[in-house]
């Protein structure tokens, strides 16, 4: 019977440390701190030779100043050169190779190519030095050549991983913006065709009343109300004149199809390979037609996301006019087997396509589950 409270709990630690590594794997100052542990375990694999090498030293103060000089790799993102200067003094001072190591790699990764080479050169230069002291290294044996087959393919392997990886963050960092910028200007790019939208839908308006308000003016100009069909006429066309001067660069295009449109593009879907249930309330039609454009972008680009990633699944699209608000969810299935090469996507789709609703008062949310992708969209109906 307590099998079942048993396995929950054990089910909840095991989550909660799941949650847990990954929050701490991501920071950055536990990688440092794994870092400084990491070069200090293979410092102190030495500590028994270093002892007996360096008499200024036992094994107890070795230990010490081998941790404060791992300790110097916690602040490496910010300032490398501490750590790469404090390597130095221990190649100098213990003949320890290990710390070098890791301070090139992070003056490669945090201060890129030039930095790396000359930190590079600074402690082959430095190293060589040493070498010619008497009584460095032990035994005297060893020659020159010996000497740097060893010290340089430390220094330029580790300089150049670290150069490495800071390109390779430069490379990430760059794939991010443009991610950003794709999405800054499909946002744009969405607030501009419904700047356009609102020009021609309200425009049409705007006209229609015009005109209606000077034919009511013609024919009440023996009245008393003839100047008050005036002054509106008046009104109506500076209204659309200010109108035409927000939407500066309206541009030459179609306007955006309604909810009469959804059947082609269930139409293309299914053609496509992914067939389309489309159940809509008859009262959609009777929405307003910055509502109805709203709508086609919605399931326009739902079809297409679904296109992209479930292609052959069913996509059902469902649109509601409940009460107040007008409710539009999309839902396909998720394809067992994952394609061989991802879809081709901008991935700026979804970002427009929010900007949309946002822009009309209402909220998109998006859900996938194990079997399935839903994308519900609300909007005020007024």
């Amino acid at each position: 019977m307590q099998s079942k409270p048993v396995a929950s709990a054990l089910h909840r630690a095991v989550a909660t440390g799941r949650r847990l590594t990954n929050s701490w794997s991501g920071s950055p100052g536990t990688l440092d701190v794994l870092t400084a542990l990491s070069c200090f375990g293979l410092m102190a694999l030495d500590l028994p030779g270093l002892a007996a090498a360096d008499n200024s030293l036992s094994g107890l103060a070795a230990a010490l100043v081998l941790a404060a000089g791992c300790s110097t790799l916690l602040v490496r993102r910010r300032t490398p050169w501490i750590s790469y200067l404090t390597a130095l003094l221990f190649i100098g001072w213990l003949h320890e190779l290990t710390l070098i190591q890791f301070a090139l790699y992070s003056v490669g990764r945090y201060r890129g190519r030039r930095a790396g080479i000359l930190a590079t050169l600074g402690y082959v230069a430095f190293a060589l030095t040493v070498f010619s002291v008497p009584g460095w290294p032990e035994p005297r044996a060893e020659t020159l050549s010996a000497f740097l087959s060893l010290v340089v393919p430390i220094g330029v392997l580790a300089s150049a991983v670290g150069i490495a990886a800071y390109r390779h963050d430069l490379v990430r960092e760059l794939t991010a913006r443009r991610a950003e910028s794709a999405v800054f200007q499909a946002v744009e790019q969405e607030r501009t065709s419904v700047a356009r939208d609102v020009h021609d839908f309200v425009g049409r308006e705007l006209t229609l009343l015009t005109v209606r308000s000077e034919v009511l003016s013609m024919r009440a100009r023996e009245t008393a109300y003839a100047k008050d069909f005036e002054e509106l006429a008046d009104t109506a066309r500076r209204a659309h004149l200010v109108l035409n001067d927000i939407i500066v660069q309206r541009g030459e295009r179609a306007s955006t199809p309604g909810v009469d449109g959804l059947a082609a593009l269930a139409e293309e879907s299914g053609r496509a390979g992914s067939p389309v249930r489309l159940a809509m309330d008859p009262d959609v039609h009777g929405l307003s037609p910055l509502r109805q454009a709203a709508v086609y972008r919605v399931v326009q680009e739902c079809l297409t996301n679904a296109a992209k990633h479930a292609r052959g699944e069913t996509i059902e699209v469902a649109i509601t006019a409940d009460g107040a608000h007008l409710r539009i969810a999309v839902r396909n299935g998720l394809a067992d087997r994952h394609p061989t090469r991802a879809p081709v996507s901008a991935g700026s789709g979804t970002a427009s396509m929010s900007e949309r609703v946002r822009s009309l008062g209402g909220s998109l949310t998006a859900t996938r589950t194990q079997d399935a992708y839903e994308v519900v969209a609300t909007l005020p109906r007024g």
